[in-house]
Formats: structure tokens, sequence, C-alpha cells
């Protein structure tokens, strides 16, 4: 399972807020909910926070084996 736990972390770091991922840089209210359920989203979508949050991908996601494994 892919979860978005460290996302929260780098934007609080960076003062980054889900409103400037909406309003500022375009992000579509469905997409922050989808990061917010831990649920899919694009490589598109993972790119753009990157850039965003001048980041790396392991600075946003991280991968949690599921438990039925």
């Amino acid at each position: 399972m892919i979860r978005f736990n460290p996302l929260w972390e780098t934007m609080a770091k960076k003062k980054v807020t889900t409103y400037t991922l909406r309003v500022i840089h375009g992000m579509s209210h469905a997409t922050v909910q989808r990061l917010q359920a831990n649920q899919p989203v694009s490589t598109h979508t993972l790119n753009k926070l990157c850039k965003i949050l001048d980041c790396r991908l392991e600075d946003i996601a991280e991968y949690v084996p599921d438990e039925n494994s």
C-alpha cells in the first residue's frame, strides 16, 4: 500500500497547505481528497507534487506492505 504520510510532513516543513495546492497550483479538490485518503493518484500528480515542493518522491510517499501479503 502506498501512503502519503510523508507528504503532510513535507508540506508542513515547506509551509504549503492544501489550499495552496488547490488554489495556487491548480490541483483539483478530488485529487487532494485522494491523497488525504491514501488512495491511488497518477504519476503526473506525484511529479507535480515533487515540482511544487521541490522534493524527491520519498518525501511525499512511502510503501507499506499490506498485512494480507
